[in-house]
């Protein structure tokens, strides 16, 4: 995480994970907010999430925002791509 951007774990109050995750992503999974071509910052998150819930990713700079959903599993979410406001407007 770089001092631009600010990560806060949103708790849904479902607790842990009810269901197993994806083996496929047994490593996590990059998630991108950014189209091809497009500024972006890549903000590394907290991993595993504690337990289901959402994180919210914002950028101090850009004011750009997201929220990304994780469950405290080996599939979350370990980074965001996130798309840089102040080029797009």
């Amino acid at each position: 995480m770089s001092a631009k951007h600010e990560i806060r774990f949103l708790r849904s109050g479902r607790g842990k994970a009810q269901c197993p995750p994806d083996p496929n992503y047994p490593n996590g999974v990059r998630v991108s907010m950014a189209r091809e071509g497009e500024e972006f910052c890549d903000v590394a998150l907290p991993y595993p999430a504690p337990e289901c819930g959402m994180w919210e990713v914002s950028c101090t700079e850009c004011h750009s925002e997201t929220l990304i959903s994780a469950a405290g599993r080996a599939d979350d979410p370990i980074s965001v791509r996130l798309r840089c406001k102040a080029v797009i407007q």
